[in-house]
């Protein structure tokens, strides 16, 4: 009989969100009749832009002719024409990232949850809490020890690292998910200082980098100096260009970052990365990445921005009701989210079972992201127009 990966047996029975759903459909089933708002799963509402639509269409077709048929991709870090449009795309906020540091990807988080299959088991892995779970998750599946920078009220759930504390893998997110805050420039440079004087590497995701509007808030963390000896960064399209049922991304590994073998030899990251990836990853279709190529048209970014822009206003609309209620919050600004404190002390799945029961709305509880995220709550602005105002307005109807 085969042994199985007992450290399994450590994390939570369920995913966050399946213990959701099976809330949500109980309630569902018990009231049928229910006119259920759903603000919890962070999936966009928004069709994807046509022009990438057409792209892929274009991809497709060109699939059926014998001249222009795609089989495997050669090098598997994805195609030229894809790796040259998001290098292009890094170059328009002022960032200089080459063409063959990045590989094509199913989505962030895969490569969030894969990435630690080069590194070692006995690496400290230092995680800010809250947290979206992948993070913890899949380093213990590994057996890693786990340790926690506290985000929280107080700091503006912006965690910076503990001096006295050693961390070899550091998972850093900007604009956070769950809630919402985003680290300046100089935050960055001292997660980046703390890394280098610990000889460790940063795994930073970006999803969310679109909706930054704070010119004191980078877009990448290669934007702030020293980054390039220590930090991977990963970026999805799922939430910029609305590719949640597309999935596409991508990782970036500088050319510079290493790491030390037990025989002391310097390994390149990237190389240990794309020998992985050609053993356990075919690589994206060709037609998803003709239609993500298209999102870094000019045309492509318009019409994404639009969408872009009509998510934030949502978000604005749950940032105004919360301000009526006086209810404290982060996030909103540069994120979808909004990771408000629940009121009159509640717990967070208090404040669940009170808002799916009296105003039908459900949000996500902030203990199923960690220890800090116990009596927070977080929205997502990715709703439909009219159905985010009517849930706001049921909420305010509670009169907290």
């Amino acid at each position: 009989m085969p042994s199985i990966n007992e450290n399994f047996l450590k994390l939570e029975k369920n995913y966050l969100f399946i213990n959701i759903a099976k809330k949500v459909n109980a309630y569902k089933e018990a009231n049928p009749d229910a006119d259920i708002i759903r603000m919890g799963i962070g999936d966009v509402t928004l069709p994807i832009a046509e022009c990438v639509v057409e792209a892929m269409k274009k991809g497709a077709d060109e699939m059926g002719v014998k001249e222009t048929f795609r089989g495997y991709e050669d090098s598997g870090a994805g195609y030229d024409f894809l790796r040259e449009a998001v290098s292009g795309y890094y170059k328009s906020f002022g960032v200089d990232v080459a063409a063959d540091e990045i590989r094509i990807n199913d989505g962030a988080k895969s490569d969030c949850g894969n990435i630690v299959d080069i590194f070692g088991d006995d690496n400290v892995v230092l995680i800010t809490d809250p947290a979206y779970p992948v993070y913890v998750d899949t380093n213990l599946m590994n057996g890693r020890k786990v340790i926690y920078a506290d985000s929280n009220e107080e700091n503006g759930f912006a965690a910076m690292p503990d001096e006295s504390v050693h961390a070899d893998l550091i998972y850093l997110c900007s604009p956070n998910n769950p809630t919402g805050s985003a680290y300046t420039e100089q935050q960055l440079k001292t997660w980046i200082d703390y890394a280098v004087r610990n000889n460790a590497v940063i795994i930073y995701d970006a999803a969310y980098e679109a909706f930054i509007t704070d010119e004191a808030v980078p877009r990448s963390i290669f934007a702030v100096e020293g980054s390039r000896q220590c930090a991977i960064e990963m970026c999805s399209l799922s939430k910029t260009a609305g590719f949640t049922g597309m999935r596409c991304g991508y990782t970036v590994i500088p050319k510079e970052l290493t790491v030390t073998a037990s025989d002391g030899t310097e390994v390149s990251v990237s190389q240990l990365w794309g020998r992985r990836e050609g053993s356990k990853f075919n690589g994206v279709s060709y037609p998803v990445q003709c239609a993500a190529a298209a999102v870094f048209t000019r045309e492509g970014q318009r019409q994404t921005r639009e969408n872009i822009r009509y998510y934030q206003e949502n978000a604005k609309i749950i940032a105004s009701a919360l301000d009526e209620l006086g209810i404290k919050y982060t996030g909103g600004k540069n994120s979808p989210y909004i990771w408000l404190k629940c009121p009159e002390n509640m717990g967070s799945w208090e404040f669940f079972d009170l808002l799916l029961e009296k105003a039908n709305v459900v949000g996500t509880p902030g203990a199923g992201f960690g220890k800090n995220g116990e009596g927070w709550f977080r929205l997502t602005a990715f709703g439909d127009r009219e159905r985010t105002k009517e849930a706001m307005e049921r909420i305010k109807a509670l009169k907290f």
